[in-house]
């Protein structure tokens, strides 16, 4: 497993650990994150951090230390250099968390993982979100219509990238 250390003024990026996993399930299970975040049980959440084609990293703030949310990241061992940001969950919203994850997200993907494109999914009617990843970079490329069954009915979900060449000359040095 890849270990992961990321700090900035705001939070800290790292390995989830066993002890952060009610955490996690609980971040997930939060009536707004609910709405737009695929629910996993406690094994689906520890799998993923012992698969070696991801990271599971959890948030904190970098003052407090207090757990504000966390991120999986798949496509470690990808042939095509395709880096998913499969899932990301912040409990404590409208404080730059979810920015600043973003951020240091982008930057492990490309200089770390060596990543040639960071890409992710996020339903349609998520448009906080989509306002987020664009302002950081993203481009939309496409919609899955429908292809989602989420809480009792049909999502379609928007398909978003950045690549490593965009990132490196816009964000490298931010």
């Amino acid at each position: 497993m890849k270990t992961i250390h990321e700090q900035s003024n705001l939070i800290i990026l790292r390995n989830t650990t066993e002890d952060d996993l009610d955490f996690v399930v609980q971040t997930e299970r939060d009536l707004e994150n609910a709405k737009y975040v695929l629910q996993w049980t406690k094994e689906q959440h520890r799998g993923a951090m012992e698969d070696e084609d991801m990271l599971h990293l959890v948030i904190e703030d970098s003052q407090t230390h207090n757990l504000v949310g966390y991120a999986i990241i798949a496509g470690l061992k990808n042939y095509d250099r395709n880096i998913e940001l499969k899932r990301i969950a912040i409990s404590e919203k409208n404080k730059g968390y979810g920015r600043e994850a973003i951020k240091q997200i982008r930057k492990i993907s490309f200089e770390d993982l060596n990543g040639h494109r960071l890409w992710l999914d996020a339903i349609c009617k998520n448009h906080k979100a989509h306002r987020l990843y664009e302002s950081e970079g993203f481009v939309q490329e496409g919609v899955l219509r429908e292809c989602m069954f989420i809480n009792g009915q049909y999502e379609s979900i928007v398909v978003m990238s950045i690549l490593e060449e965009e990132y490196r000359s816009n964000f490298k040095n931010r």
